[in-house]
């Protein structure tokens, strides 16, 4: 009625036709809703008491549907993604920071390469490492230029310090930045046991460009050698030269093939692994 007060309710036949009876005298009007569709209300009229009324042209258009769409910077993406990927530890304690279990994950700018190589290679049990490696090397008196006892040993350990820093930060953040590329081993997780290894090993030679793009991995290669060159500086003289850099690239091309190995087949020993990889 005028007032707003709903008289009748009623649903229609299956032809949409419909009926009130016993309807007092008064002003009306008609509101036809069904699901999927924008109401129809009529024009206002007046009915006198025992009058015949007919509705005509009643017609219910689509509703018009709202979307929000929500539009993100890819670094805030990225900057979720790589938070979950610091707490990423194998059996609870080794890091396992580059490994990425979202097939499509946000690229890295320049300012989140270098911290994310900063908060993996200053990583206590990295520093653990390095003091393990030296003390190894202690044992078997690699390096004899670096003599024995105490100063032999901070020797050794000052120099596998500078080989890991330098590595991580030519290898992960220097060459990925000046080459537009992603430091992080993508997990593949499906296919056979043989697709999975060779996705691991080929995973050291090809990455994915900033663009998603497949590439060669310049960025670890030349990174490998570059901080191989560095440990001229450094080494005993009688240990310095190109076979030091060569056999120190390779020792890290070897790392780094075994490092994606463990990768791909440790998802079960990783903690707070999101999503499922390919």
């Amino acid at each position: 009625m005028r007032d707003g007060t709903q008289l009748h309710t009623m649903v229609s036949e299956a032809s949409g036709e419909f009926s009130f009876t016993k309807i007092p005298p008064g002003s009306y009007l008609v509101t036809v809703s069904a699901k999927g569709f924008a109401p129809f209300t009529s024009p206002e009229f007046d009915l006198a008491e025992q009058q015949t009324y007919e509705v005509l042209n009643v017609s219910l258009s689509v509703a018009t549907a709202n979307i929000e769409v929500t539009v993100r910077p890819t670094d805030l993406i990225a900057a979720e993604q790589i938070k979950v990927e610091e707490k990423q530890r194998l059996i609870g304690v080794i890091p396992n920071f580059y490994t990425s279990y979202i097939h499509d994950a946000a690229s890295l700018t320049a300012k989140q390469k270098f911290s994310l190589a900063t908060r993996g290679t200053f990583d206590p049990v990295a520093l653990i490492g390095v003091g393990i490696a030296a003390g190894m090397e202690q044992a078997t008196n690699a390096y004899a230029g670096y003599g024995q006892g105490a100063a032999g040993y901070s020797k050794r350990y000052a120099a596998r310090f500078v080989d890991g820093r330098s590595s991580d930060f030519l290898t992960h953040a220097v060459f990925p930045t000046l080459l537009h590329q992603d430091p992080r081993y993508y997990y593949q997780g499906s296919g056979s046991v043989k697709s999975r290894l060779l996705h691991a090993v080929s995973s050291a030679f090809l990455t994915r460009n900033d663009n998603g793009r497949r590439a060669p991995n310049y960025s670890y290669l030349l990174g490998n050698m570059c901080a191989g060159a560095l440990s001229n500086l450094y080494y005993p003289k009688a240990n310095r030269g190109p076979n030091l850099v060569f056999t120190d690239a390779a020792i890290g091309l070897a790392g780094r093939i075994g490092g994606n190995i463990l990768r791909e087949f440790s998802k079960r020993l990783t903690t707070n692994v999101p999503g499922d990889g390919r």
